[in-house]
């Protein structure tokens, strides 16, 4: 009879436990997804008025940001280019070398070489961005100056590669977790049936760790499209629309941190940085979409 009871009492402390824990997470879950809407309902509500009184289409088709002119201008299509153009070239250097990095790191490196690159690597992500800019501001910008004589010392080539360095260290960081995570069986398994390492890797390795790959990928573009410091200090901040890698740009991050000190509470400028800050929240949640979607569309190909 004893022992009933002290069994009963041990289930009813492992199911208290466990609701304990399922509410917390819950709970935890929660609170993310009501600041997720707050901060949104926020950008929206201090969106409208700039909104209702110049419109979407001329915000978004406006090739001229001028917000101190007379009248002002608040195109934004500047701001977004140079988002745009900074974000993708530091993404396209970033994701063949961080992969490369990643692959060789969970399956080419010897343990002595991975006890010292890995933690090499780490340390990078760990620099304070105003560290990486100083650095693009005063040597990078001055090799790139050497090799390509550009128009502008600041340019936007100059803020996409230490971007694509800042990213770097996210990327292999996460992606390496998820190649490590793929059961050993599955390696031995495509070995077995005659696969060499390289098309184990390619066929079976990369597969089954792609949405963590994908993540990793997500997030460290989330990180260039969201960086302030690095490009206020390496793109010149000068708001032209142009496509050319080595004009001097000006991005939407950098816009808000800059114009944010020259603005008076409830003016048309004021509204106008909402505005912005509103496209970016909207560019960041479609990338998140644009993630999830390959994802869903890779698990369907592989069933």
């Amino acid at each position: 009879m004893a022992t009933k009871i002290g069994i009963k009492k041990k289930k009813g402390l492992k199911y208290l436990i466990e609701s304990t824990v399922w509410g917390t997470l819950f709970f935890c879950s929660l609170i993310s997804v009501i600041i997720l809407l707050l901060v949104f309902t926020y950008l929206i509500g201090n969106a409208l008025p700039f909104f209702s009184k110049f419109g979407i289409w001329g915000f978004l088709s406006g090739l001229d940001w001028n917000p101190t002119a007379t009248p002002p201008s608040f195109g934004v299509l500047p701001l977004l280019m140079g988002t745009v153009l900074v974000s993708f070239v530091g993404a396209l250097v970033a994701i063949p070398i961080g992969l490369g990095c990643t692959i060789y790191l969970s399956e080419i490196a010897s343990p002595r070489v991975k006890k010292y690159l890995k933690p090499a690597i780490e340390v990078l992500a760990g620099i304070p961005s105003v560290v990486y800019g100083l650095f693009a501001a005063l040597v990078l910008s001055d090799w790139l100056s050497i090799v390509f004589n550009p128009t502008s010392r600041l340019n936007a080539l100059n803020g996409a590669l230490i971007l694509a360095i800042m990213m770097i260290p996210i990327l292999v960081s996460i992606a390496e977790e998820a190649m490590n995570s793929v059961p050993k069986s599955l390696k031995e398994a495509s070995m077995a049936l005659g696969a060499n390492r390289w098309e184990t890797i390619r066929r079976t390795i990369i597969p089954a760790a792609l949405p963590g790959i994908v993540a990793a990928i997500v997030l460290s573009i989330g990180r260039a499209v969201g960086e302030t410091m690095a490009v206020i200090m390496a793109t010149g901040n000068a708001t032209q629309f142009t496509t050319n890698i080595f004009a001097s740009v000006r991005t939407m991050t950098a816009g808000l941190a800059i114009d944010i000190q020259e603005t008076g509470a409830g003016s048309d400028h004021y509204y106008a940085l909402f505005a912005v800050g509103l496209l970016l929240f909207a560019i960041t949640f479609g990338i998140n979409l644009i993630a999830d979607y390959v994802l869903a569309r890779f698990k369907e190909a592989y069933k």
